[in-house]
């Protein structure tokens, strides 16, 4: 069976912190890391294999190929998701991801829904999560431009395990203290809607994307849900809890106290990506040893592989 290791993309963008070096193992020179792009095939900040019969290229050159897909992504125009870590040492800009039709039509790039995955929250810990309050445009564009947008979003605290689902349309915010598991549609298409008064690297103040998020913005009131997609299950020795799941990609969380054993085939690739503990891959004759924090491709295929660990993985596929 094929599994090749990944070497992520760190991002160290100015909201970012330490805790993806010091605790997911994130290798870099960079001070800061905001940003791991543990699975990404996107020109913003692709990939490379670091194992295999591929070893040194680039996993967007090698998923050309879409006979690595398997046959439930073949209707997918491009490889069609990003998976990431994420640590805010401060809050991140307000902002919101347009759906597929509008970002086709004004980025020539597909729409961004997204599941995120709480792994840390410090205590008191809050994120914003949709509007409080159905809003006019003109409301809404008032709101931005008078600086009191933050008073009609909801915030909500969080805890390790909270899922936020986060469809094209809905106003967000990570904020101080949290540490997330991001699934994504394959897109970097980000409008900013109010940024806290910051200055970039620059020392500039950042740019803000007023008429884009009002088009991209569903202006309805939104009821957070804090709860996974699925309850646990047990499978072939692991504690299965399905996290979230729509047209773009499944994410399901890989809970194993010692050994278990995950049955794949064609219909899909899997994604890797360990969030908790270390130990080890074992697929045909071969042991592949891993950290917090590292990341695996496996190419559709009929086979299993083994979990071993005391370990929590986040498997992603569509």
């Amino acid at each position: 069976m094929e599994i090749w290791r990944i070497q992520p993309t760190y991002k160290d963008y100015v909201w970012g912190g330490t805790k993806l070096k010091e605790r997911y193992h994130a290798v870099t020179d960079k001070e800061i890391v905001g940003e791991v792009w543990a699975l990404s095939c996107h020109p913003d900040g692709p990939n490379t294999i670091l194992n295999g019969a591929h070893k040194g290229k680039k996993l967007q050159d090698v998923l050309e190929d879409k006979k690595y897909w398997g046959t439930r992504a073949q209707s997918f125009e491009r490889f069609p998701i990003l998976t990431k870590l994420l640590d805010a040492k401060q809050d991140l800009s307000i902002q919101v991801h347009p759906d597929d039709e509008l970002g086709w039509e004004l980025e020539k790039e597909y729409g961004k829904t997204e599941a995120w995955y709480v792994l840390e929250a410090e205590e008191g810990t809050t994120l914003y999560y949709g509007l409080a309050k159905d809003m006019t445009k003109e409301e809404f564009r008032s709101a931005i431009e008078n600086n009191t947008i933050l008073d009609c979003l909801n915030k909500v605290p969080v805890k390790p395990g909270d899922v936020l689902f986060v469809g094209a349309g809905t106003i967000h915010a990570l904020c101080t203290g949290a540490v997330i598991v991001e699934v994504q549609q394959n897109s970097n298409t980000t409008y900013r809607i109010y940024d806290h008064g910051r200055l970039g690297a620059d020392g500039k103040p950042r740019e803000l994307h007023i008429e884009k998020s009002i088009l991209a913005s569903n202006l309805n009131k939104f009821e957070p849900n804090l709860k996974p997609a699925g309850e646990p299950v047990e499978k072939d020795g692991a504690v299965v809890t399905l996290i979230a799941e729509c047209k773009y990609f499944v994410e399901e969380l890989y809970q194993v106290k010692k050994e278990a054993t995950v049955t794949i085939d064609d219909s899909t690739f899997y994604h890797v990506l360990a969030v908790k503990g270390d130990g080890q891959l074992v697929a045909d004759e071969e042991t592949i040893d891993f950290v917090q924090g590292d990341s695996f491709f496996i190419p559709a295929q009929n086979g299993t592989f083994k979990i071993k660990g005391d370990v929590e993985l986040m498997l992603s596929h569509v």
